[in-house]
């Protein structure tokens, strides 16, 4: 998959390029469904799929005080759209001096003069361009004026919600990593670096290793079942993200304990994939207590993850 980045790379040479436009923060089910049509109307058409998004997040450029925390590292975005079978992916700087473009500007700086698309297509409620003045009908009728075909996927539903980042953002910040996950159609993750912590995790009996992340939304304080993924092995593994009540000195930490593995990991990169809540963090009034809880948080999670097959 080939990365271009506008404006600083010259137009990429995408033949037929049928494009998917959008932000796609956390590349959920209604993204996916936005980029397999894309990548099934290329193949029809003998076309590039590709993507255009945008970085920075446009709300942290027109209104960063209400900004949301992004679900996806820029690199996480990629390779996602990679395993959806994207093969090109065109990056729009985002700047204060784009977000005062007018949706026409837009459409024929980037779409039309950098990528030369042949067809673009969006979700229901995507809007652009100065104050989000450009709507799909709007683009539509750009796109019947310069010789581009656009269309829309409607939005998707799962049980009762709409999907949509802000919803998954909304059950990841209530600890509710496995209702995130089945509207992401994956496990929620958080990549990183082992760092040293203070050892206190192996001074009870449970070594951990000690998540330094660029993540920015962490999930709600509180103990998960998880997988952490180490040199592409998964391990089972028990999380802690919080400020350790007992123990700790108030710092926010990302703590996971492999259930069944026991390795140096300080230095190596790390994915942990939240599967469900276990629960809250607590104080507890003496370590033993603590280390209790502890060996009953290794076999909750333990029989989760076995009841899931994981």
């Amino acid at each position: 998959m080939f990365v271009a980045h506008f404006p600083a790379d010259q137009r990429p040479r995408w033949p037929h390029a049928v494009a998917a436009l959008g932000n796609f923060d956390g590349v959920h089910r209604g993204h996916q469904k936005i980029l397999d049509r894309v990548c099934r109307q290329a193949a029809e058409r003998g076309g590039t799929p590709v993507v255009v998004t945008f970085d920075p997040h446009p709300p942290r450029v027109v209104r960063p005080d209400k900004a949301p925390p992004l679900l996806m590292t820029l690199e996480q975005k990629l390779e996602a759209f990679r395993s959806a079978g994207i093969q090109g992916v065109a990056v729009v700087h985002f700047t204060p001096d784009m977000a005062r473009w007018e949706p026409e500007t837009f459409v024929e700086t980037v779409l039309i003069d950098w990528l030369k698309v042949s067809e673009v297509w969006v979700g229901a409620n995507f809007l652009f361009g100065r104050d989000r003045s450009g709507t799909f009908t709007l683009l539509k009728a750009l796109g019947e004026d310069r010789g581009f075909r656009v269309d829309k996927i409607d939005p998707v539903r799962f049980k009762d919600f709409v999907v949509s980042s802000t919803r998954v953002r909304h059950l990841i910040g209530e600890g509710r990593v496995d209702e995130a996950g089945a509207l992401l159609g994956r496990h929620y993750v958080l990549d990183g670096v082992v760092v040293h912590g203070d050892g206190r995790g192996r001074e009870l009996g449970y070594p951990t290793a000690n998540l330094e992340t660029r993540n920015e939304l962490l999930p709600a304080y509180g103990i998960y079942a998880t997988i952490a993924v180490i040199d592409q092995v998964f391990y089972p593994a028990v999380t802690s993200v919080g400020i350790r009540p007992t123990i700790g000195d108030n710092r926010v930490m990302i703590e996971t304990y492999l259930l069944d593995a026991s390795m140096d990991l300080y230095g190596k990169p790390m994915r942990v994939a939240f599967v469900r809540w276990l629960r809250e963090e607590q104080k507890f009034e003496s370590l033993e207590m603590l280390t209790t809880q502890i060996g009953a948080d290794c076999e909750a999670a333990r029989q989760v993850l076995t009841d899931l097959g994981l």
